[in-house]
């Protein structure tokens, strides 16, 4: 199964580098990124799970309700991306509960950093999405961790997907800036390995965000219509393979259950 995962937020990576951006961009540019996923992802007829910023919904409400009422499943990306406290999990998971209808089981810390367990059982999450099995300088070194989804502390863990041995990720980075095919190749032989695929991306990759002076070439290249195009072809490239997609709530409930 491809696990196709998108993370919405308030689109505060310019803060990073040392830019301002406005609270009404912020919210524009993923919007109208979203709007372009959900295109696309409705084209090929595909599901996917959205990981949202609560605070991203209490400011497009009925977004995130389309989001739920297509289909997709919605899960939490904590209250918003740039704070974090504990209280956030359960507070984030019943805002989203209440505006969509629908029951919230999954949890992806922003910035894939690291997050209590407990305080998400706790909260009444069934899994964290919070581990990229890999090292990545200057973010975090988890290339000891298990590379594949497992159990620990009572949670699924779902990691994002890696290539195997290597642990090359396949994230919304290198989605970007290799060859498409090359990506592609990757995917389908991770996939093929680990009988499903796992990855995420944001929706600002979506936007024009070049035209953002001051942001590095490695956040912004392939942004746009590239990245739209990227994502067409390899769903396109999975859906021609007759390879399923779904939600995280789908596959996970094709896992052994454990007692």
């Amino acid at each position: 199964m491809i696990l196709l995962s998108f993370d919405i937020e308030e689109f505060d990576m310019p803060f990073e580098y040392g830019l301002s951006l406005s609270w009404e961009e912020q919210i524009r540019i993923s919007s109208e990124g979203c709007r372009k996923i959900l295109n696309c992802l409705s084209r090929h007829e595909v599901k996917a799970t959205f990981f949202c910023t609560a605070r991203f919904a209490e400011n497009a409400p009925e977004l995130i309700r389309e989001i739920g009422e297509s289909g997709h499943e919605i899960a939490s990306h904590g209250y918003e991306h740039s704070a974090f406290e504990e209280a956030h999990l359960k507070r984030s998971k019943d805002f989203l509960e209440t505006l969509t209808g629908q029951r919230v089981e999954g949890f992806r810390m922003p910035r894939m950093a690291n997050v209590s367990d407990a305080a998400l059982f706790e909260a009444g999450y069934r899994y964290n999405s919070s581990l990229n099995p890999t090292y990545l300088p200057g973010r975090y070194n988890h290339w000891h961790e298990p590379r594949t989804w497992f159990w620990q502390n009572g949670l699924l863990q779902l990691p994002a997907s890696t290539t195997p041995n290597i642990r090359f990720p396949l994230f919304w980075l290198s989605f970007h800036h290799l060859p498409g095919a090359l990506y592609r190749r990757l995917a389908l032989r991770t996939y093929k390995h680990d009988g499903y695929l796992l990855t995420y991306f944001h929706p600002w990759e979506f936007m024009p965000i070049q035209q953002i002076k001051g942001l590095p070439y490695t956040v912004t290249h392939n942004a746009g219509n590239n990245a739209e195009v990227r994502l067409d072809k390899l769903i396109g490239f999975f859906r021609k393979r007759k390879v399923p997609f779904g939600t995280f709530r789908e596959f996970i409930e094709t896992l052994p259950v454990i007692s």
